[in-house]
Order: structure tokens, then sequence, then C-alpha cells
């Protein structure tokens, strides 16, 4: 029998005060696959997202995260990015300062040199950036500007799914990316997302609405509730939300 890619069981985490946000959750992703997971305000999509990251505000108190057959929660935040996985906020940072090329650079070097691999020579790294910023229909002021300084909740998004073009990773989850575009933009990042997606990598979509998914079509949509995994279904399970609602 095949591992999945990412296997979550009963995952358990809190924040500093001891509020308990994840109570219970199980999850599994396989490879070459795109999950939805869908939930009301404070159902602990977000923290879920974090919590894989490794976000210092979250404790896990019980559980287990193994990706690719490691213990996950055993690695750095940078050894977790390392390793392949990829987090899209709900809210991108700006960064004055920190060209958005150069961070791309830096994030790429840095991923290589952790996992043994040459260095991307400087005329394949602007090669495979120009595609994908094709790909994304970004023009070339993108590169020089600071990273998301300045950018409209659409170019953040894109940029987003820039980076993820950029890194490769195996397992990326995105939080909300759906959020704040108009129908263009949402367009664009889906077609992204759909052109990323390999038998080797998955996505791991965090949305309130059934309009992404009518582009980034997942094979698997969960229901998150207080903390756990409520419900899980194919795509017509989002179908029936946007109808009826969770409760």
């Amino acid at each position: 029998m095949t591992l999945p890619m990412l296997q979550i069981k009963d995952l358990r985490a809190s924040l500093a005060d001891g509020t308990e946000i994840l109570k219970g959750l199980n999850l599994s992703v396989g490879k070459g696959e795109i999950h939805a997971i869908m939930g009301p305000n404070g159902a602990g999509k977000s923290t879920l997202s974090k919590v894989i990251a490794g976000h210092p505000d979250y404790k896990v108190t019980e559980g287990s995260v193994e990706f690719l057959g490691k213990n996950f929660l055993e690695l750095s935040v940078a050894d977790r990015a390392n390793l392949g996985f990829f987090i899209g906020f709900q809210y991108p940072l700006e960064i004055a300062g920190l060209g958005n090329e150069e961070f791309l650079r830096v994030a790429i070097d840095a991923k290589h040199k952790a996992l043994n691999l040459p260095r991307l020579g400087e005329n394949e790294f602007k090669e495979k950036m120009e595609k994908a910023m094709q790909l994304l229909e970004m023009d070339s002021r993108y590169k020089e500007r600071g990273l998301n300084e300045g950018f409209s909740g659409g170019e953040k998004k894109r940029n987003e799914i820039l980076q993820m073009a950029m890194l490769e990773p195996a397992l990326a989850f995105l939080d909300e990316t759906d959020s704040g575009l108009d129908i263009d933009a949402l367009r664009i990042v889906a077609n992204g997302i759909n052109n990323l997606m390999n038998p080797e990598r998955s996505v791991v979509l965090i949305t309130h609405y059934q309009r992404l998914l009518d582009y980034a079509k997942p094979q698997f949509v969960h229901v998150l509730m207080d903390g756990r995994i409520a419900r899980s279904g194919g795509s017509e399970l989002a179908l029936e939300l946007e109808e009826k609602g969770y409760h």
C-alpha cells in the first residue's frame, strides 16, 4: 500500500493561553491530489496550515503529522519548507526594501543548499522566473518591486503562486487564495495552480466559497467544524455546502 504524502492523526493544538483550536483532527493527502477544506470562520482552517508550517503561536498537545515519511513536528520551520511544504497566507506580508526577484533568488539558493543541490545559474533562474511570470500574467515590473509592497489583494495572491512555481513544493497549503480576487484574478490564480499540478505535487485549498473550486477542481472536499474534520466527500460536497450552508 502506498503511504500518503501527508498523514495527520488526532492532531490537537492550542494557543499560548491554552485555548484549544484543533481538537483531534485527521487528514490524509496523497500525491497528485487537490483537496479543499471548507468551514465557517473560527473552525480552525488557518490554524491547521500554520500548525503544520510550525508557527510559534501554536502548541501541538497531541497527535502526529507525517510528511513524506518524516515526523514533521520534530523539524524546524526552515526544514519543513526545504523538505517541500509551502504555505500561502491569507494576508501576505509586505516587506519594503526586499525586491521580489531578490527574495526568490535567496529562497531558492537556501533550498538548494539545504538539499545539497547545485545552485541554479543566473540564466536558468531568470528563464524560470520569466516562464512563471508569463503563466501568471505578471509583467517585468514585479521583479524589482518590494515584496508585496503596494500590491493589491489580487497581486499578492498571484505573487504567492509565483513563489510556489519557483520553489516547486511537494505540498502547498493555500489559505483563502481566492479572498479579495476579482473574476479575472481568480482565473489567473487558478490557472497557475492547475498548471503547477503533477503526479508528485499536491495542493490543499482552504476556502469559504465554491467559486475557486469551479476552476481548480478538487478530488476531495472536507468540512472543518470546531477543530475537526466533520465530513469528507467529493467535489459535489462543495456544491451542497454552497446551497445549504455548514449547519
